[in-house]
């Protein structure tokens, strides 16, 4: 959005305020355009007096151009058509609902952006407060140096009667008796205690089988596992906060048998106009810059040109770690689950996207992890437990006679589950 003019040069009568012209410049304007730099749009800082000086425009001009900056075009505007030209004809958004002491805030804005606020002073280490913590901090140190040494020499004293005691007993023939009755290798104790021994190393034996056993049934199972990406996605920011569908990414889900890694030009969607992370979240030990530091790998994988605007052709492939990965002998099918599951699932498992069935809440993940086992017997258990939405037009015309069955062989409370219709079947999974 192309903001222009300055107070010194209002036409009208109207004093901006630059505090709401921000609040108004972040809402409408800030998507295409920054005061410092250009994006999908030129930079608007300090442009009230640059086209002033270079174009000779004032503010009715402006207003035009923020309200309708296509009739403006039409209307045969040489620096309009310029405009539009420079900037790969990318059609500005008209915003015919500015009035005019709003587009007066939004041009103070530009030109006289509100100072950020001095960070708060540090400390004075020479103040007598400081002084005196220092002191009192000393003083702490030395006493817990005489404290320790106090119980230092307190056990050395210990040691030496301690000492003097045995010393004394062996001379009284006491020790030397007691050692006699001492064993004095691992053979003696062997001997001594066979039969105890061979208990304890059966039973040795068998921990060490059972240990062995677990972790054979654990290979392949990577609950918990968050491997470090090559570019740090967000899914809290981007799913969490900002509502977006799985489906807007994750595109194949819902009519493919694997839900793919989005490609960079469905990240490039939305990050060509948004190159710097604004968001009122930020995770703990992370900061704006970094956020957007990741967004610039983003531009260096697809070859964007932030100052021109445009593809360079030079694009490098980004290595996604692949989290969720099914072996060779499973057949999963996520349209399978998606479509069929978006009732179903929904309803068992208390879920609002059936994603999160097996997912978990990824809205609420800074870094993706793997939320479930994934066993076969975790899937079994999730047959047995997923009821089929009977109420389903298909659904009741397709199972109503099976259901009929299973309520006269079980009660007429039964619930009709996926493993009733099949869920169970070696071949539906193994081929």
């Amino acid at each position: 959005m192309l903001l222009t003019t300055s107070a010194s040069i209002y036409a009208q009568d109207l004093k901006g305020d630059a505090k709401k012209g921000e609040t108004l410049f972040k809402t409408n304007c800030s998507a295409c355009h920054a005061l410092d730099k250009q994006m999908v749009g030129p930079a608007l800082g300090g442009v009230v007096d640059r086209l002033k000086t270079e174009q000779n425009l004032g503010v009715d001009w402006f207003q035009k151009w923020i309200r309708d900056n296509k009739a403006l075009r039409a209307s045969g505007d040489k620096y309009a058509n310029e405009v539009f030209e420079k900037f790969n004809k990318v059609e500005m958004t008209a915003f015919p609902n500015l009035t005019d002491q709003d587009i007066a805030d939004l041009l103070e804005y530009t030109t006289n952006p509100p100072k950020a606020e001095p960070a708060a002073a540090e400390t004075d280490v020479n103040s007598p407060e400081a002084i005196k913590a220092a002191q009192d901090e000393k003083n702490n140190s030395s006493a817990l140096l005489i404290s320790l040494a106090a119980v230092g020499g307190l056990l050395l004293w210990l040691l030496f009667r301690l000492t003097q005691l045995v010393n004394l007993h062996r001379k009284s023939g006491e020790i030397s008796a007691l050692d006699a009755t001492r064993i004095n290798s691992i053979g003696e104790f062997y001997e001594k205690y066979n039969t105890l021994g061979k208990a304890l190393m059966g039973l040795l034996a068998l921990f060490a089988l059972y240990g062995i056993w677990n972790w054979l049934m654990w290979v392949g199972v990577y609950k918990g596992y968050q491997p470090e990406q090559p570019i740090y996605f967000s899914h809290k920011i981007h799913a969490g906060e900002n509502k977006i569908d799985c489906q807007l990414c994750h595109s194949s889900a819902k009519y493919g048998k694997v839900s793919e890694i989005p490609s960079v030009n469905v990240c490039m969607n939305c990050h060509k106009g948004i190159s710097e992370y604004k968001g009122k979240y930020i995770e703990e030990g992370k900061s704006r810059e970094f956020y957007t530091a990741e967004i610039k790998k983003i531009y260096e994988a697809a070859g964007w040109d932030e100052g021109s605007q445009s593809y360079t052709g030079k694009t490098k492939p980004i290595e996604w770690v692949r989290i969720h990965n099914m072996p060779d002998f499973v057949y999963f099918n996520h349209a399978q689950h998606v479509v069929a599951g978006e009732q179903t699932i929904i309803k068992a498992k208390k879920v609002d996207v059936v994603c999160k069935a097996c997912h978990g809440q990824v809205q609420e993940m800074d870094k993706v992890q793997m939320a479930n086992n994934f066993t076969m017997g975790w899937c079994i258990d999730c047959h047995r437990t997923t009821e089929v939405d009977m109420t389903n037009g298909y659904n009741k015309e397709y199972y109503q006679k099976l259901h009929d069955k299973l309520k006269k062989q079980y009660g007429g409370e039964t619930k009709m589950t996926v493993d009733a219709i099949g869920g169970l079947e070696c071949g539906k999974c193994h081929y």
